[in-house]
């Protein structure tokens, strides 16, 4: 994403991480930086650069919007941590155990924009892709060429990818076939889910086209459908 710091504006093209806890760029003086094309960010040259307290943030709440519960983790601040109940493919729902994230009771899967794929224990996995390909039609299954992802598809407009819900505490979000599927190639979509057993991760691809909010303050994650190629402001 493009964003600017500093007055006047200096351009900086970032990752939209959620998995990170600072903005990171590289600034001068700097000793000990890696290579970069683009100009490097100087604070002297800023004239509203200052030291300045924490900042709580908020997003209103709009129609459409599905909320759940962020869960608060003191053991691990960085990471938002929320409870995924369930996932339907169809009519078939399937429920989701996951593991525990860090001291919390409830947490079982964190909300993260620098993770491409989402993760999920093996053997929801194994449940989850054996519903989406019982129900896909119009294409036929292929292999992904990088060999990483297991249930893929021949991509094209003839490719039906069944309806998909993932069911938050007390918020259902209604996945495209955007969200659920990932394009290895040219010809080949891969469902876009990694069976892991060391932690569970919403990623980045099931929150394409979703304005994503977070309130600190009232501890919540909300999902709008959005179409992201618009502006906002």
């Amino acid at each position: 994403m493009n964003i600017s710091l500093g007055t006047p504006p200096f351009p900086i093209v970032a990752i939209a991480d959620t998995g990170s806890d600072l903005i990171w760029t590289q600034c001068k003086p700097c000793t000990n930086c890696y290579k970069q094309n683009a100009a490097v960010f100087s604070p002297n040259s800023s004239s509203t650069y200052k030291t300045v307290p924490c900042q709580s943030s908020a997003c209103d709440s709009r129609n459409g919007v599905a909320t759940t519960p962020l869960i608060p983790d003191p053991s691990q601040p960085t990471f938002y941590v929320v409870q995924l109940e369930a996932v339907s493919v169809g009519s078939k729902k399937i429920p989701f155990h996951g593991s525990t994230v860090g001291e919390t009771s409830s947490g079982n899967i964190i909300v993260d924009s620098g993770t491409t794929l989402t993760l999920v224990p093996t053997d929801f996995f194994t449940q989850l892709s054996s519903a989406v390909e019982s129900q896909v039609t119009g294409s036929n299954k292929t292999t992904d060429p990088q060999g990483y992802l297991s249930l893929c598809y021949v991509s094209g407009p003839k490719l039906k990818v069944p309806s998909i819900t993932a069911h938050f505490k007390g918020a259902d979000v209604a996945l495209t076939v955007e969200n659920v599927f990932i394009k290895v190639s040219d010809t080949v979509a891969c469902l876009a889910f990694y069976g892991n057993d060391d932690v569970s991760i919403y990623g980045n691809v099931a929150q394409q086209n979703f304005r994503v909010g977070y309130d600190l303050q009232k501890h919540t994650l909300s999902f709008k459908p959005t179409d992201c190629t618009q502006k906002f402001f």
